[in-house]
C-alpha cells in the first residue's frame, strides 16, 4: 500500500480530531478535579484548607500562563480560564484544548502536593459579553451554595453523625436553616474569609521593574505583567460590573 494512502486512511479514523470551537466566541475551559472529595480525605482540613486553595491557585496560574488566558476563577477544586474571541491557540482544536488545559492542571497540582492526581476539562461557549458576565456570576453563586452547603455538614460531621446522617440532615433544607445552624456553632457565614464564599480570581496586572541597561549604562525601568490572585472578590452585581472590565481591558 502507498505510505502517503495509508497514513491518510489512518488519520481518518481520528474522531473529533478536526472540531474546532466557533470563530469568533468567548471561550471558557473548565477543569475540575477527578474524586477530589476522596483524595482530600485526609489530606487536608475541612471545609476549607489554605494549603489546597494555595495548590489550585499554583494550577490556575500556570492555565493562564500557559494558554493566555485573560481571567480564571477559582472554587473548589474548579478552575475555569476565560479567552477572548480573537484567542487562537492551537487553532480552536477542541480534542488539543480540552486534553491540553486538564494536563496542564494536573502536572500543577501533582507537583505543588505531592500526590497524583487528575483533572478533567470541558468546553464553554459564550456568544457575547453578557453571557460571559452572566457565566462567572452562576459560578460566584454556586461558590457560595457550596460553601454553605460545605460548613453546615462539617458541623453535623464534627457533631457525631456519619456521612449519610449528616447528608440527610441538610436535604432540602434551605439557606436560612443552615446559616442557623451555623450561627448556634459560632460562626457567622457572613465573617467567614471572602475566598471561601466567593472564590479566588486571577487576572493579568502590570508593574514596573528596575533594571540595568548595559548598553547604556544607567538604570532602566520596564513595564512587565504578572498574574495576581485576588481573595477579596466582590460579589453580584459588583461582581458583574468587575468581570466587564476584565473583559473592556482584553478587547
Amino acid at each position: 500500500m502507498d505510505p502517503d494512502r495509508f497514513d491518510k486512511q489512518m488519520r481518518s479514523y481520528e474522531y473529533f480530531h478536526t472540531l474546532r470551537l466557533i470563530p469568533g466566541t468567548w471561550t471558557v475551559i473548565r477543569v475540575d478535579g477527578r474524586s477530589f472529595s476522596r483524595f482530600t480525605e485526609g489530606r487536608f482540613d475541612k471545609p476549607f484548607d489554605i494549603r489546597f486553595r494555595d495548590m489550585m491557585i499554583e494550577a490556575a496560574r500556570l492555565l493562564m500562563e500557559e494558554m493566555n488566558g485573560i481571567y480564571a476563577y477559582i472554587v473548589s477544586d474548579e478552575i475555569s480560564v476565560l479567552f477572548p474571541p480573537a484567542w487562537e491557540l492551537f487553532n480552536r482544536e477542541l480534542e488539543k484544548l480540552v486534553s491540553i488545559s486538564a494536563s496542564i492542571a494536573s502536572a500543577a497540582f501533582t507537583h505543588a502536593s505531592g500526590n497524583i492526581v487528575q483533572f478533567d476539562s470541558r468546553i464553554w461557549i459564550g456568544v457575547d459579553k453578557e453571557r460571559v458576565i452572566d457565566y462567572f456570576r452562576w459560578r460566584q453563586a454556586d461558590a457560595a451554595r457550596c460553601a454553605l452547603n460545605s460548613w453546615a455538614y462539617r458541623i453535623l460531621r464534627e457533631s457525631g453523625m456519619d456521612m449519610g446522617e449528616a447528608t440527610a440532615a441538610l436535604k432540602n433544607k434551605t439557606v436560612a436553616y443552615k446559616n442557623e445552624l451555623l450561627f448556634r456553632h459560632g460562626i457567622n457565614f457572613n465573617d467567614l474569609p471572602a475566598w471561601q464564599r466567593r472564590g479566588v480570581g486571577l487576572y493579568w496586572q502590570t508593574y514596573e521593574k528596575e533594571g540595568f541597561n548595559p548598553v547604556l549604562g544607567r538604570e532602566v525601568t520596564a513595564v512587565r505583567r504578572r498574574v495576581k490572585a485576588d481573595e477579596s472578590l466582590p460579589m453580584k452585581d459588583v461582581y458583574g460590573e468587575f468581570i466587564q472590565g476584565l473583559i473592556a481591558k482584553s478587547a
